[in-house]
């Protein structure tokens, strides 16, 4: 079994796809699926897909839904700043806790 390296995208972050037929659109990230290495994005990738009828659905039909976009392809935007970004993890002095830094402002994302 191969470990994956921990994704330094998470649910709720809004990311910006830098490459694909997408490229340049944002969105905030619905699902992660880090043993495949991809994440759904909000509005991102939409496929047509063909569906039965059923009880929820009773006329089936055509739906357009989001497929998963690699992770690679898709690049963190900073709140603060507002530009794509890397991430850099570090302890706060004062807390054992890790947590991830804007690589361009400094700003503090969010605990790990």
């Amino acid at each position: 079994m191969e470990i994956k390296p921990k994704s330094p995208i998470k649910k709720g972050d809004t990311v910006e796809v830098i490459h694909g037929k997408d490229r340049g659109k944002r969105g905030k990230v619905l699902t992660l699926l880090p043993q495949d290495g991809k994440v759904v994005v909000e509005g991102m990738n939409m496929v047509k897909k063909h569906v039965r009828p059923t009880q929820k659905n009773p006329q089936g039909g055509i739906i357009d839904q989001e497929n998963p976009i690699r992770i690679s392809n898709v690049r963190l935007v900073c709140s603060r700043c507002n530009q794509l970004t890397r991430i850099k993890r570090t302890k706060v002095a004062d807390s054992k806790f890790r947590v991830r830094v804007c690589t361009k402002c400094g700003e503090i994302i969010d605990k790990v």
